[in-house]
């Protein structure tokens, strides 16, 4: 059920009722990486206020998009159902939209370990087809990357555990890169590996600094083609420029 309703026959107005009150599609993308538990989601959105969370929560789960359900020590859990689920894609795509506003981080936000998997995810290019295993750190996030067989798997190493179960990717990685915020030049393509180390948006702390290229090949967002002028707008600035 909608918690509130725009009085239109149309999907577009179905979708926006269903997830597109505040905070509704965060709570998708965090449940996106996993199933959580209350606590966990409000650790991953630390502005909410509770009220607002749980009643998000219970609208979600009134339209069928997220369900709770009980997972061995760990209690009650909320997690996406199929119907949620099939939400994934729509999300990467607005993930990439978004990420050509983006600029610089304000003073106060926050990297969280679920949003900066969402971003490998929405940056993922399967079809380079190259193995990588990495362990990057951004601020207090720490995450094992893994690239087998143009398969990404995402590990959440700090900070503390997986909130909910999981086992940890065995064995040492390839790397360690540290880098911040500035990280997402990197991957838009603004900086070269070259440039992104020279200006200090990242660092390869263990092992071969080669392995900078292969990130930026493997985590990569193109950005979007400027709008075409119309034909009818273009001619009619092209006539009121000769007419001045």
């Amino acid at each position: 059920m909608a918690a509130r309703s725009y009085g239109q026959y149309c999907g577009v107005t179905t979708a926006v009722e269903l997830i597109g009150e505040r905070w509704a599609m965060l709570i998708v993308r965090d449940l996106l990486v996993g199933p959580r538990r209350y606590t966990d989601l409000k650790q991953g959105l630390p502005r909410i206020p509770t009220n607002i969370l749980s009643g998000r929560l219970k609208e979600l789960q009134e339209g069928g998009v997220v369900r709770r359900v009980p997972i061995r020590n760990c209690g009650l859990v909320y997690e996406l159902t199929p119907y949620g689920r099939a939400l994934e894609p729509i999300l990467l795509a607005l993930g990439r939209w978004g990420f050509q506003a983006m600029g610089d981080p304000d003073e106060g936000d926050v990297v969280t370990p679920d949003s900066l998997t969402m971003a490998l995810r929405t940056s993922f290019q399967p079809a380079t087809r190259e193995a990588l295993d990495i362990e990057l750190h951004v601020g207090e996030v720490a995450l094992r990357a893994i690239v087998r067989d143009g398969v990404l798997a995402v590990a959440q190493l700090a900070p503390a555990a997986p909130p909910v179960g999981g086992a940890l990717p065995p064995g040492e990685p390839d790397a360690v890169i540290v880098a911040g915020p500035g990280i997402r030049r990197l991957i838009g393509g603004e900086v070269t590996p070259a440039e992104a180390i020279a200006q200090d948006l990242a660092a390869v702390v263990r092992g071969d600094v080669g392995i900078l290229d292969v990130f930026a090949r493997t985590f990569h967002i193109d950005p979007v083609a400027p709008a075409v002028e119309a034909p009818e707008y273009a001619d009619t600035a092209t006539t009121r420029r000769s007419a001045s």
